[in-house]
């Protein structure tokens, strides 16, 4: 893989994507519908969908590509792939609260290598250079990168008080009875991919996940947490979080700054 093309291209596609979006977003009104598994879907997930599904193929050609948004990528357990959520936190983008990001990853032998996370309402661009280590680049952003800033997980979190992230839309008392079990100092919410962002960034240290999710919605923000020095792992058995799997449906994973003592499930 040439990395420094990867990069450039997911960074290109994901701008682009997040402009088509915030287009959407800023109208009067939009439609939105329901998919068969009840979960929403937008014209803006459409549009940035196609957008990007074309530029990774032409980019791309001969890798697999798997995108949330067309069911028929994603019929097989796959090693190496492409993986998009063209717009990861719908609900957050319906109830127009900003929390929502573009999100493109590759995965190489299972993990995820690269990974770009862009929220537009927001203003944050997070992604793996071609090193692979985490930046976050600071807006405005234009064709070619402006000013990036190297991040990086809390080194030394307080295991007395930690600062914790959860989901807006899917928090639950199962969660809330793990968090428990830790010392917080103080909680914070978020939707989408954001979460995993905050903990790459040092903004936050832990952010457990007892619910369903799919690949696309964390493999980009897992490999800017990896690029940043954190860890994702599956919540049964702490065991890294792998991709590919046949469904790409995801187990309760614990994403995290490695000097968190994690408590078992």
């Amino acid at each position: 893989m040439q990395f420094d093309r990867l990069t450039t291209e997911m960074r290109r596609l994901a701008l682009q994507a997040g402009d088509r979006i915030m287009q959407i977003y800023e109208a009067e009104d939009f439609d939105t519908r329901l998919k068969s598994d009840d979960s929403p879907v937008t014209a803006a997930d459409e549009a940035a969908d196609a957008l990007i599904s074309a530029g990774l193929r032409e980019a791309f050609p001969d890798i697999p590509l798997v995108t949330e948004e067309q069911g028929e990528t994603h019929t097989q357990s796959l090693r190496t792939f492409l993986i998009v959520d063209p717009l990861d936190g719908t609900k957050e983008f319906v109830q127009r609260r900003g929390d929502f990001t573009v999100n493109i990853a590759y995965v190489e032998d299972g993990i995820p290598l690269r990974g770009v996370v862009y929220a537009p309402a927001k203003g944050r661009l997070f992604y793996t250079t071609a090193d692979g280590r985490s930046v976050e680049e600071q807006s405005p952003f234009g064709a070619q990168p402006g000013e990036t800033a190297p991040i990086g997980v809390n080194a030394t979190p307080d295991n007395r008080g930690l600062m914790v992230v959860a989901s807006k839309s899917h928090r639950d008392a199962a969660t809330d009875a793990y968090i428990d079990r830790y010392g917080v100092r103080d909680m914070t919410s978020a939707g989408s991919s954001l979460k995993f962002c905050l903990v790459a960034t040092g903004e936050a240290d832990l952010y457990p996940r007892l619910g369903r999710t799919m690949e696309w919605d964390t493999a980009a923000g897992d490999a800017v947490l990896r690029g940043a020095g954190g860890e994702v792992v599956r919540f049964d058995d702490h065991s890294p979080l792998s991709y590919g799997k046949p469904g790409f449906e995801n187990p309760f994973f614990i994403a995290y700054a490695p000097g968190v003592l994690l408590k078992k499930g």
